[in-house]
């Protein structure tokens, strides 16, 4: 039995906030979800969510801008590698010329009989977009940024993920997950996460075992987790037990993100997936409805930390 349904969320830590923020509202055309600050801790770090107008679950990427603490990682193997979003198929040549009219280099390029376009972000982190057939969410329109209904990006497609052995994650993915092998080829693995719409998102295997280890820590320029979605807290819980069960004991005691509630488990293959879902009120919790985004807000056990925090925060113009 399957105990998610889908992506909740993938969170990276990147470097300037500026350009982290043009990047994904200016750029890809996503809306700003959630502007807080990094729980774990005590730096000062902006926690940024980009998504639909709504923060619908499995569109939201969210980041940690690290350029002020100057805390850098290291990319490599055994770690999570490529952010990948779907998009409306035919619309690989509208994003080439976008991307590379705003000076991000794109090429297109195909992985597992399915077009796609590699660029970066500012910071360096592997980006694609993916022409998905099986996606039938509709696409994230943003006017104010050029962005229509025929290009639109549409939500999460997966990730990428570098390891030494591919053969690692099989299990954990499979049996732990309840994930579906989907490709085994020299390209590499892929597997469909379980959804109610049908194998539209994905976890994809890439053997690269002459690359260095990659960094797990918190870290600029690097991919902290993949989230997926739960539902609900018994389904989290269960899927907890399971894990452990199975003797992947790597994971975390429930976590309060405000919004939603987590757990955390390192993979065989390196890379950290988070098991979560979503509070009732959601992003509404501590801003109005169709105002999302829009201010700085903090969680209730930081309040007596704010003026703190505030004055620690790389400054950004949003």
């Amino acid at each position: 039995m399957a105990f998610v349904s889908g992506y909740h969320h993938l969170t990276l830590s990147t470097d300037g906030v500026q350009e982290d923020y043009d990047f994904y509202t200016k750029i890809l055309g996503l809306f700003s979800v959630k502007r807080t600050v990094l729980f774990d801790g005590s730096i000062p770090v902006y926690h940024l969510y980009y998504g639909s107008r709504d923060g619908d679950v499995s569109t939201i990427i969210t980041t940690f801008p690290f350029r002020k603490p100057a805390i850098f990682g290291r990319r490599g193997t055994n770690q999570s590698k490529v952010i990948q979003q779907s998009i409306p198929v035919g619309s690989t040549d509208y994003w080439i010329n976008r991307l590379n009219a705003k000076g991000i280099e794109a090429k297109k390029f195909s992985r597992f009989g399915l077009t796609r376009i590699s660029f970066k972000h500012p910071c360096g982190i592997p980006h694609e977009l993916v022409e998905s057939p099986a996606d039938t969410r509709p696409s994230i329109v943003n006017e104010a940024q050029g962005v229509r209904a025929e290009h639109g990006i549409k939500g999460i497609y997966g990730a990428a993920i570098a390891v030494f052995d591919r053969t690692s994650m099989d299990d954990f993915l499979s049996i732990g997950m309840s994930m579906k092998k989907e490709a085994d080829s020299d390209e590499g693995l892929m597997f469909s996460v379980p959804n109610a719409a049908g194998p539209s998102s994905m976890v994809e295997i890439l053997h690269e075992p002459n690359e260095r280890q990659g960094t797990w820590t918190l870290a600029g320029g690097t991919i902290h987790h993949l989230a997926l979605n739960s539902g609900n807290e018994e389904n989290q819980l269960k899927l907890k037990a399971h894990l452990e069960g199975l003797g992947f004991t790597d994971v975390s005691d429930q976590k309060d993100r405000n919004y939603f509630k987590s757990c955390y488990v390192r993979s065989p293959g390196g890379a950290l997936f988070e098991i979560a879902w979503s509070v009732e009120g959601g992003w509404a919790r501590d801003e109005p409805p169709g105002e999302i985004g829009t201010t700085l807000v903090f969680p209730p056990w930081f309040e007596n930390r704010k003026a703190e925090l505030i004055a620690g925060l790389e400054p950004a113009s949003f």
